[in-house]
């Protein structure tokens, strides 16, 4: 008899549901990255690496136009032309490329040094949201698969966020 009552409360209590009184979910990436100052970072960025952006722009523009050249006119052309327009396609992807990765590894620096700065304001936001809605569990919300409207605070944060 007592292992039969030791089952049935053991069992009654798995039956009940385990969840917190107040539920939310956060895009922290979304909210720190909308945020003012990540808008400025990122022109800081764009402003920086514009020269560059152009330059592969335009090589990108350059590598189109021989490309094309090459399809259109390459049965008429000479060996040696056609050799040259083929080594330009090389050299010149090689350098868009480059570029390419260049930008690439700047964005990614000046992300990871802004959110290294900003993260001290992120988790007071955060912490700030959660007490203004007593939140209990708080989400990732790419972890999410459904959600009802209004269990989102992204935007709260990105506000506060704005505000300091």
């Amino acid at each position: 008899m007592r292992k039969m009552t030791g089952v049935l409360c053991l069992l009654g209590i798995l039956s009940v549901p385990a969840h917190a009184t107040e539920v939310a979910v956060l895009d922290w990436r979304e909210a720190l990255m909308s945020s003012e100052a990540a808008q400025r970072s990122m022109n800081e960025l764009r402003n920086q690496t514009g020269e560059q952006r152009q330059r592969a722009e335009s090589l990108g523009q350059e590598l189109q136009q021989l490309q094309q050249r090459l399809q259109q006119d390459g049965d008429i052309m000479s060996d040696a032309e056609r050799s040259k327009v083929r080594q330009e396609l090389r050299q010149k992807g090689s350098e868009f490329q480059q570029l390419r990765a260049e930008i690439q590894r700047a964005q990614q620096q000046a992300e990871q040094k802004f959110l290294q700065a900003a993260k001290p304001q992120l988790d007071r936001a955060i912490d700030q949201v959660v007490a203004e809605h007593d939140v209990e569990l708080l989400v990732d919300r790419d972890s999410v698969v459904h959600m009802a409207d209004g269990l989102d605070l992204t935007q709260e944060v990105t506000d506060i966020l704005n505000d300091k």
